[in-house]
């Protein structure tokens, strides 16, 4: 079953914590899909009344945020060993070239990494966890965290809801516009073919003048015989 058609079947209040925690879950190293459950909850508030894209937006951020802050402090007390053990469980994920290319991005831009991580699907799920390894202050990461989290979590459900609703008013218009678009299309190929065939025929009717007027004159090099 669908995401969103699995959705559709659980309260709103249901909604809304499973957004949280799946998202905090994500943000704080374990590898789920949370963009895939924010943005199809996104979408299924633009069609249903009953869930509430503020307190979605806000479940999800809050998820984000403190997902993040418990994987940093994870982090930070385990040390390199949970990088370790997070790549014997997770190899996709937490494979030697990942965890390189996380430090390499963490030593590079420090406190952005931890900010734009959260647009990224990988550094999404090492953001936490990796700065609190790598002993990134506190209060850079929070900083980081709490913006990073806000306009991701927050940015990406107004984001969908607005683009759900100006889809789901478009498409209820759909069979009208359908119905429209078809008959326009229809009448612009049948005179686009009727023109193309009396150009044709117009073009063929003068190959057969200019053949029969040939055959018919005599060329400079015919001689008349007199009787």
């Amino acid at each position: 079953m669908h995401v969103q058609e699995w959705l559709e079947t659980v309260p709103a209040v249901s909604v809304y914590v499973l957004v949280g925690v799946v998202i905090g879950l994500e943000s704080l190293g374990i590898p789920l899909p949370g963009e895939i459950v924010l943005v199809s909850s996104a979408l299924l508030a633009s069609q249903h009344g009953d869930i509430d894209p503020y307190i979605l937006g806000a479940c999800a951020t809050a998820g984000a945020i403190i997902g993040d802050s418990i994987g940093y402090a994870i982090g930070r007390r385990g040390g390199r060993p949970l990088l370790t053990w997070l790549g014997n469980r997770f190899p996709k994920h937490f494979g030697e070239a990942q965890i390189a290319m996380a430090e390499r991005s963490f030593q590079k831009w420090g406190m952005w990494a931890v900010f734009f991580g959260r647009f990224v699907a990988l550094l999404r799920i090492f953001a936490g966890p990796l700065a609190g390894v790598l002993r990134m202050p506190y209060w850079k990461f929070l900083i980081a965290n709490v913006l990073g989290g806000i306009l991701w979590a927050g940015g990406t459900t107004a984001v969908i809801y607005s683009v759900g609703v100006v889809a789901e008013a478009w498409l209820k218009r759909f069979s009208w516009l359908g119905l429209v678009l078809a008959v326009l299309v229809g009448l612009t190929s049948m005179l686009v073919l009727k023109n193309r065939a009396k150009k044709a025929a117009t073009q063929a009717e003068e190959r057969e003048q200019a053949s029969a007027a040939g055959a018919g004159t005599p060329g400079p090099d015919t001689v008349t015989v007199a009787d």
